[in-house]
């Protein structure tokens, strides 16, 4: 099977280029079905990994490629609703979550991803259904973004990355660490789900089954060893590079 997203070669310097290494001559292939999971202790580049992934920072050699071709050949903003960002903590935004949804809905790249997901087998999911089944009610995405714990911030992003249904690949940069153990059990059930059959050679670490009604793969930071086991399927650790 072809990978949805290659990394090749991938190195990125602080102080713009002059500095030392924070990512140094990586590679990474992700197909279709995979839980890729980061690891690593603090500092050792995993955020900056997934950031450089989305093209929101800037690298000084190597390439990624999405399908085989590089953002540029999709438009950074096309590309970007194929291959998501999820920060740990949200930005702090002017307005209610449904505002946010509405405008985020009325981008052009993302009313033509919206078309392009009609025509094939993946169905829409109202984001506020979604965040239902993680303990968020109606009535909090009509409360102001600065109103709103850490962890209901932290699932309502996440209901709007999975319910906008346009990317193929979400990069999930600690998606519960704001979450009690209950709340983190209904996450993981909902994104696992919504993923297609993991390649055979894969370990399943979950058992849930997939529907594959939402994202092709998802590379997933973590640093908790029990998560990791639980819906990963391949692990990459910083540290060990």
């Amino acid at each position: 099977m072809a990978p949805l997203l290659e990394v090749c070669n991938l190195t990125l310097r602080r102080d713009d280029g002059s500095g030392s290494a924070i990512l140094n001559n990586l590679s990474l292939e992700v197909t279709e079905g995979e839980v890729v999971i980061v690891q690593g202790e603090s500092g050792c580049g995993k955020t900056t990994l997934l950031q450089c992934i989305a093209e929101l920072n800037i690298y000084q050699h190597g390439e990624v490629l999405f399908r085989g071709q590089p953002a540029k050949a999709y438009g950074i903003p096309n590309y970007r609703t194929h291959v998501q960002y999820v920060p740990q903590r949200p930005s702090l935004l002017p307005g209610t979550p449904l505002q946010f949804l509405d405008k985020v809905k009325q981008f052009s790249a993302r009313r033509a991803r919206c078309e392009e997901i009609k025509t094939s087998k993946r169905g829409s999911t109202d984001p506020v259904t979604i965040a239902q089944e993680w303990g968020i009610h109606r009535i909090l995405w009509d409360r102001d973004w600065s109103t709103l714990s850490g962890g209901e911030s932290q699932r309502i992003a996440l209901a709007i990355a999975l319910g906008l249904q346009g990317a193929d690949i979400l990069l999930l940069d600690e998606p519960t660490s704001a979450l009690d153990p209950e709340s983190t059990a209904a996450v993981e059930k909902t994104l696992v789900s919504m993923l297609p059959e993991a390649p055979i050679s894969a370990p399943k670490g979950n058992n849930t089954p997939r529907r594959g009604t939402g994202p092709r793969a998802l590379v997933w930071i973590t640093h908790d060893p029990e998560q990791a086991q639980r819906v990963g399927t391949r692990t990459l650790n910083l540290s060990h590079r």
